[in-house]
């Protein structure tokens, strides 16, 4: 039984030697980095844009309208894409939700991102005879999809070099 365990525990612990060697590190292990002051413009009052400011405002970034990095964001725009056939009852639909996306250097006036298309989709399975429940489903997957959007807006503002 030590055998075995001390097998086990060696083969782990060279494992992740290995991986932390080569740079591996796991999904959401270590925050985001702190990103500079950052002015939000466009249309700032989406749903998309709201959960933008908030959650840079979780991660401690100042959001000021003199702040030295722009950020543009373009109004979202929700697809819905009916699959499957056209008989009635339960039918999956895949939504779609992108915006535009640039950021500037207020300095220097260069785009860092200019005009860059961001998305995220989901299926999700409705019925077209229950109208109420239609809408709630649809309606929260939009949630969904907006804070699903704004997360990839901060990772993506977090990749821009010379900006932390």
């Amino acid at each position: 039984m030590n055998r075995r365990k001390f097998l086990t525990l060696s083969i782990a612990a060279s494992a992740a030697l290995l991986l932390s060697g080569c740079g591996f590190r796991l999904r959401g292990s270590e925050s985001l980095p702190t990103l500079p002051p950052l002015a939000l413009e466009g249309d700032t009052n989406s749903a998309v844009a709201q959960q933008v400011a908030t959650r840079l405002q979780q991660l401690g970034t100042q959001v000021t309208a003199e702040a030295p990095w722009r950020v543009t964001l373009g109004t979202p725009t929700l697809i819905e894409r009916r699959l499957g056939g056209d008989g009635r009852g339960s039918r999956e639909h895949e939504l779609t939700l992108s915006t535009s996306l640039s950021v500037q250097e207020r300095a220097s006036n260069a785009y860092h991102i200019n005009n860059a298309t961001l998305s995220t989709s989901t299926r999700i399975r409705v019925s077209d005879d229950d109208l109420l429940n239609r809408e709630t489903l649809m309606m929260e997957a939009e949630q969904s999809l907006s804070r699903q959007l704004a997360q990839r807006i901060i990772e993506r503002l977090s990749y821009i070099e010379g900006m932390q």
